[in-house]
């Protein structure tokens, strides 16, 4: 079984990874996307389409540039360490570029269905049905697939689960169908939800509306940006040697720690925010205003929803407010892959399950995969590159051992198998993985873990930024597979990139002045003082003597 042609459903972030992989690995990837531009999530539209996923005119991403571009090709020095969606688009552009992968991109081509062909057991190939622009339907046969389509595009509304809201005389929507603040200028808001959406909705209404509620069903810790020195806090807390800290130390003192540092900025108790689960459980939520307008009183913190009355809303606490205008629902997204084939779908409710995220085990062959269907504490884009890498190494067969024999034994599933769970009043179908752990098995698999003791006897001071230093994506680009000759430059000058932006207005330098102790009038006095002094003791020593 040799593969040759890859589909690549989807052109945003994950899927331009993944274009640009089959190219460096000899493949011809043939790259499906529904709409007319590159960048999927991150493409603003001033109205969301259906089956799309869709942003908020205001998003700015959560992860610092340099812990969050592609392992090859660093964001350029100027751009802000924490990107605009805009400026994020355009780094996706002059990547696309730079690599000439428009080339291979479809546009305003949608799939249709990717089902197996007839001799799959042999083969293990797809048969791709698109329809293009002009309604043309194409059937087309590959020798593997990755779908990158993400997960973003199916909005979950619960307002069956809330008694009331048919009589509910304002509006309801989700935070999917929400672009700005313009129409909420003087009116009451609430908002559902305290995920990094809900959070960032809830803060820019609040500067607009007379008053706004931000409903929140288990508190959430709250991290800025901003780490010490006002350096981006990925770039001081996503560490080699961090992570290796927190392998040594016990969980609940780091998490004593980390908490006690968040509430000596703002108590998470005093402002209603504090959570049940401790820190280092879940996710925080990125946001650096919301404590502020909590402060000023711009936005107030309320229980979880519980329904509806005429013109207002009820929580669990029993309070109610009355005369709300609207209300935000920042409740998830149903993870739908309608071309998929249903049997891949394995779990209790009918969700995807995936080996490591990444493979559905029930496969005869592993040729098809699923890009960036995961949400985790750390940047995305580096581990959807990874994966990406991966899979590649997989469908080519130059990984170390398949796929097929470590999902399958017996015919039972084992390993690292993980179904896309629902939670009980949001249904969610994204699994939550931490940065190091994940990224550090993709990357075993791949081939490209540094050797810290060569690295150590080579180049010394490279191994001091490795170790010690943030863990940037072109760690894993210095050795193996894929090694990329810039990779050691790239990280030696990362804080370069960081200092840039910041560097729009020369700052003086000090006016360089003598130590007040060496000013010349002190030393004039001084000296004044000790002759004064040496000639009442000589007088003292004169007059004791007669």
């Amino acid at each position: 079984m040799t593969v040759r042609r890859v589909a690549v459903v989807g052109a945003g972030s994950s899927g331009l990874a993944c274009i640009k992989i089959c190219i460096d690995e000899g493949l011809e990837p043939v790259c499906f996307e529904s709409s007319d531009d590159i960048g999927g999530l991150w493409r603003f539209k001033e109205s969301p389409e259906p089956e799309r996923s869709s942003i908020y005119r205001g998003l700015v991403v959560n992860t610092s540039k340099e812990m969050m571009c592609f392992s090859d090709f660093p964001t350029p020095a100027d751009f802000p360490n924490y990107m605009h969606n805009s400026q994020l688009l355009q780094y996706f552009r002059l990547y696309a570029e730079h690599f000439n992968l428009l080339k291979h991109i479809h546009f305003q081509t949608t799939v249709k269905s990717v089902t197996q062909t007839a001799d799959f057991s042999e083969t293990g190939q797809w048969e791709v049905v698109t329809i293009n622009k002009n309604g043309d339907w194409v059937r087309h046969v590959f020798d593997a697939v990755l779908v990158c389509s993400g997960h973003y595009t199916h909005p979950v509304l619960p307002l069956s689960d809330f008694p009331g809201y048919k009589n509910f005389s304002g509006r309801c929507f989700h935070s999917w169908e929400y672009k700005d603040a313009d129409a909420y200028r003087g009116k009451r808001v609430v908002v559902v939800g305290i995920g990094n959406s809900g959070g960032d909705i809830a803060v820019e209404i609040s500067r607009s509306a007379e008053k706004t509620f931000l409903s929140s069903r288990k508190g959430a810790w709250v991290v800025g940006r901003m780490s010490t020195n006002g350096l981006p806090l990925d770039m001081t807390a996503i560490t080699r040697f961090s992570y290796l800290l927190t392998l040594l130390l016990p969980k609940a003192l780091i998490n004593w720690a980390a908490e006690r540092a968040l509430n000596y900025k703002y108590d998470h108790r005093l402002y209603g925010l504090r959570p049940a689960h401790r820190l280092l459980d879940r996710s925080p939520l990125i946001n650096d205003d919301l404590p502020g307008r909590v402060l000023l009183g711009g936005l107030v913190m309320k229980a979880n929803l519980r329904g509806f009355v005429d013109s207002g809303v009820v929580f669990e606490d029993g309070t109610v407010e009355e005369n709300i205008d609207a209300v935000v629902f920042c409740t998830g997204y149903r993870g739908t892959f309608p071309f998929l084939p249903p049997a891949l779908s394995q779990g209790p409710y009918g969700e995807l399950t995936l080996y490591k995220r990444l493979f559905p085990p029930s496969l005869q062959h592993p040729t098809l995969a699923i890009v960036g269907l995961f949400q985790t504490k750390g940047p995305i884009m580096p581990i959807a590159e990874m994966q990406a890498r991966w899979a590649v190494k997989v469908f080519t067969g130059k990984t170390l051992h398949t796929v097929l024999h470590t999902v399958t034994k017996g015919g039972n599933v084992i390993g690292m198998c993980v179904p896309l769970r629902f939670e009980p009043s949001s249904i969610t179908v994204t699994t939550f993985i931490t940065k190091d752990t994940v990224i550090l098995d993709f990357y075993l698999q791949v081939g490209v873990r540094p050797n810290f003791l060569l690295l150590l006897l080579r180049d010394p001071v490279l191994w001091v930024k490795v170790v010690f230093g943030p863990c940037t994506p072109y760690q894993y680009r210095l050795t193996g597979p894929g090694q990329w000759a810039g990779a050691r430059h790239a990280i030696l000058t990362q804080w370069k990139r960081v200092a840039q932006p910041f560097k729009t207005r020369a700052v003086p330098e000090p006016e360089t002045r003598a130590s007040v102790l060496f000013n010349p009038w002190l030393l004039k006095f001084n000296c004044k003082l000790k002759i004064s002094q040496d000639n009442c003791t000589s007088y003292s020593g004169l007059t004791c003597s007669s």
